[in-house]
């Protein structure tokens, strides 16, 4: 049967982005939530303080400037669907010029499949195991090359599948 994932409660849904994207692995969420210096370092880069760029999930009354206004929220409401893969017009051309913009969303549209398909709490678990480290089980972002806990490279599957993809970016 479909979303049968025991442990989720409908507040888990506030990491699982309208988009497809995984709230808890963005850096922004672990600044957030468990590393007050990456938080700061990050308020500098952009100019403007912590509590401004802080984020607790795509559908959490606080999210980060870049996600406070998104269109894809926004049409999703509009539409009347929780996730653009239960639209009938996916994928748009917004999300795939999206999706095709930074490494952390290459496996965006494995994802909203999986959300369609199997049901957000399925996705959920499985998203989960894919940024943790193998080492030490911590949650790393598609961006920590190495595991921010133990040092472990890579820092999690997310990042042995697309590492390459990510140091390239990372260098621009």
């Amino acid at each position: 049967m479909k979303d049968q994932v025991a442990g989720f409660e409908e507040k888990d849904k506030e990491v699982a982005a309208v988009c497809g994207l995984y709230c808890r692995a963005c850096s922004l969420f672990i600044a957030s939530t468990e590393d007050p210096v990456r938080l700061e370092r990050i308020a500098r880069m952009f100019s403007t303080t912590p509590e401004d760029v802080a984020c607790f999930g795509c559908r959490s009354s606080k999210r980060a400037p870049v996600c406070r206004n998104c269109d894809f929220v926004a049409c999703a409401a509009g539409r009347g669907v929780e996730f653009c893969s239960e639209c009938t017009e996916y994928p748009c051309a917004e999300l795939t010029e999206f999706q095709a913009a930074k490494p952390h969303r290459a496996e965006l549209w494995e994802d909203l499949n999986r959300i369609r398909d199997e049901g957000w709490r399925t996705w959920l678990a499985e998203v989960e195991k894919r940024y943790a480290c193998s080492a030490c089980g911590t949650r790393n972002s598609a961006y920590d090359l190495a595991c921010r806990s133990c040092g472990a490279e890579p820092s999690c599957a997310y990042v042995e599948r697309h590492g390459e993809r990510v140091r390239r970016h990372l260098q621009k």
